[in-house]
């Protein structure tokens, strides 16, 4: 396959003359399975995609911070965008995150993702040295100039040490090639100036990572979640989706209520790590995958998981034994 777009995604670019969103709904930002240092737990990232899948998602995002990608070798990441890719098959957009310190590995790995059947790629700031905002513009100016998907840009300053603002947003919205932005910062008065670049951008997508904002931002105007909750319980995601964006306001309260609930696991284990060891201690407990962490991160242990464990069953879902 060439560098050129597939055909579902010249299909989702520009659609109504750029007036609608290049896409809308659940895109699940997924865990990188693994069984051993650098090696892929290849059964696990199988059944989790088709897991994935069957809860109507609308997209799957790899490589990302759920992904642990920094932590990843890129023969790694190159093998994980094949096996994706090819399993999906078109069945919803794969995103693909290319985020790096370098713009050369970055655009590689679009490269590569382009050529596996990806559909967009997606990159935030690039960390260690914090950007100014005039060299954020740049960077995004460079890293379009030589991609051959379309780009999602991701808001994640906890990670980054920037943030995207309104007026850098508004400074590269004629760049065609971006479709869109992921907003990981968790302040809603942010997410709803992002919104207002909608009259700008229409074709812009904008979702939101910390789940327990989904309702609110969908309100706001936003397009969806890329929540990691949906990796595990994707029917619960794509529920409260629905809920709110046809009117339910009763079902989407009780909806909301039973994600607050699946929430509680973030909030064990300590570091900045522990979100993603949740969400992979939560993937084991349902005999998805396995939970290793990439190096040198550790699962949780007997304890954690244990508390994972019940919170799992609270809402209802059926686990093996911690």
């Amino acid at each position: 396959m060439n560098h050129q777009l597939s055909n579902l995604t010249k299909a989702l670019v520009m659609p109504d003359n750029r007036r609608s969103p290049w896409l809308r709904g659940i895109v699940p930002p997924m865990i990188t399975p693994l069984k051993d240092c650098d090696v892929l737990d290849v059964a696990g990232l199988e059944r989790l995609i088709e897991h994935i899948l069957a809860g109507g998602v609308h997209g799957l995002f790899i490589l990302g911070t759920s992904g642990e990608a920094p932590n990843l070798s890129y023969r790694l990441r190159r093998e994980l965008i094949d096996r994706v890719c090819r399993q999906v098959n078109h069945r919803v957009p794969v995103l693909v995150g290319i985020t790096d310190t370098s713009l050369i590995e970055a655009r590689q790995v679009a490269r590569h993702a382009a050529n596996a059947g990806a559909d967009a790629v997606v990159s935030a700031a690039p960390y260690y040295f914090a950007a100014g905002q005039p060299e954020l513009v740049s960077f995004v100016e460079h890293l379009v100039d030589g991609l051959p998907l379309p780009l999602f840009l991701y808001n994640m300053p906890q990670m980054t040490k920037v943030q995207f603002t309104q007026e850098t947003l508004r400074r590269v919205s004629h760049l065609e090639r971006i479709i869109g932005l992921k907003d990981s910062s968790g302040d809603l008065n942010y997410f709803s100036s992002l919104v207002s670049l909608k009259q700008e951008r229409p074709d812009w997508s904008i979702f939101v990572g910390p789940e327990h904002l989904l309702a609110d931002t969908l309100r706001l105007g936003g397009d969806g979640g890329v929540n990691g909750g949906a990796i595990f319980m994707p029917e619960l995601f794509v529920d409260l989706f629905n809920a709110v964006t046809r009117g339910d306001q009763t079902n989407a309260e009780l909806l909301q209520k039973k994600l607050l609930m699946l929430g509680q696991i973030y909030s064990i284990g300590q570091h900045a790590s522990a979100v993603i060891k949740a969400m992979k201690c939560a993937c084991s407990l349902l005999n998805l995958c396995n939970d290793r962490m990439a190096e040198p991160f550790e699962a949780f242990r007997s304890p954690q998981r244990e508390q994972v464990c019940r919170v799992l069953k609270s809402v209802g879902l059926t686990v093996s034994n911690p």
